[in-house]
């Protein structure tokens, strides 16, 4: 066994996480949800909606047997809504094509949907004892900086090389303990912003540490100016109710409810541009506009600058029939908090996080 691996098993067994929700099962479905959840996002936002979504879908077939629309609210707000889609499709392949059972080896789990080699990896070692390295972000920063390695992980030449350590890393036993302190160290201690050094097992041993490197290592992504994009997003009221269109299967929001968007119309005044459209497109009559505050959203490779425009409506001749497309619903508040809205859409409507 490695220097390096042996202090981070023992590290892990006196200071490492012990009590989080899914380390309390071996069940594949409950680790497969959480490994899941927990890309590109942190332990405690995750924690709320991992519950929530198990005490809907219990199980990989309840989940399968649901429509994608009954997934999608419990995903709302936490981002990244391509894992729902995957996560769900993922049910259905494992219950058609392996007896609802998620296959025991990871080079089999890697060909489902939205399970990629490191959380394929995980599931194995975690649930069926298997001995496979992994590389999630947390991984990649402690093997950056403990072994000097430069370049920004993201490309194929910097991550070659990093599964190359991955695996000659990985102890002969204990493999289970061994990913969860890489987990944990680079969770805990070894943070992208002001690690714990001190703290850390691995400080005697890290190239990073002993040449004062921390703040450059890993190497971060290429410096380049984030694309800018303009929304203008409708806040139809009638009645008390609120209108919400279903975004497309792919693309940003791609299933969730969000607030119909108003093509850009150049040279004509929002509010005209929004009446003409209402009544075209919806067949409402615009009764009052307001224009709310504008706000800025990030996305991983773009900003969308948000104009939300308020309008009250009500019933043209044909009594707002278009409104009632398939794509579109009316809500009122209570179903507001339900429903699966992005993160803009529930601060547009002053709705809190589930």
């Amino acid at each position: 066994m490695s220097d390096f691996s042996r202090r981070l098993i023992r590290w892990q067994q006196a200071h490492g996480r012990h009590d989080l929700p899914w380390q309390r099962t071996s069940d594949p479905y409950r680790v497969w949800l959480s490994e899941i959840m927990l890309q590109q996002t942190q332990v405690a936002t995750v924690i709320p909606y991992y519950e929530r979504f198990l005490a809907r879908f219990p199980t990989l077939s309840e989940l399968a047997a649901a429509p994608v629309d009954a997934v999608m609210p419990l995903w709302a707000g936490l981002g990244y809504y391509a894992r729902a889609r995957n996560l769900h499709r993922c049910a259905q392949a494992v219950m058609a094509r392996h007896g609802g059972q998620l296959p025991c080896t990871a080079a089999v789990l890697a060909t489902l949907p939205g399970i990629g080699r490191s959380t394929a990896n995980a599931i194995a070692t975690f649930c069926f004892g298997a001995r496979e390295p992994i590389l999630d972000g947390n991984v990649k920063r402690v093997l950056c900086r403990c072994f000097g390695i430069e370049g920004f992980p993201g490309t194929a030449t910097v991550e070659s090389r990093l599964w190359q350590h991955a695996g000659s890393l990985l102890p002969a036993s204990d493999s289970h303990i061994y990913i969860q302190g890489q987990m944990d160290l680079g969770a805990t201690l070894c943070t992208r912003t002001k690690p714990r050094c001190g703290a850390c097992p691995l400080h005697e041993i890290c190239v990073a540490h002993r040449e004062g490197r921390t703040g450059e290592l890993p190497t971060p992504r290429p410096r380049k100016s984030q694309p800018e994009r303009q929304a203008t997003l409708l806040v139809l009221r009638r009645n008390g109710l609120t209108l919400l269109e279903r975004r497309p299967p792919s693309g940003i929001w791609g299933g969730l409810l969000s607030l119909p968007e108003l093509p850009a119309l150049p040279d004509i005044p929002a509010g005209a541009a929004a009446a003409s459209y209402i009544e075209t497109r919806l067949g409402l009559r615009v009764l009052a506009v307001s224009l709310a505050p504008t706000f800025w959203h990030t996305f991983t490779h773009f900003r969308l600058h948000i104009q939300p425009l308020v309008c009250d409506v009500g019933a043209t001749g044909n009594a707002g029939l278009r409104a009632a497309e398939p794509a579109l619903l009316w809500l009122a508040a209570d179903e507001l908090a339900q429903a699966a809205l992005p993160a803009p859409v529930r601060k547009i409507l002053g709705i809190r996080k589930p």
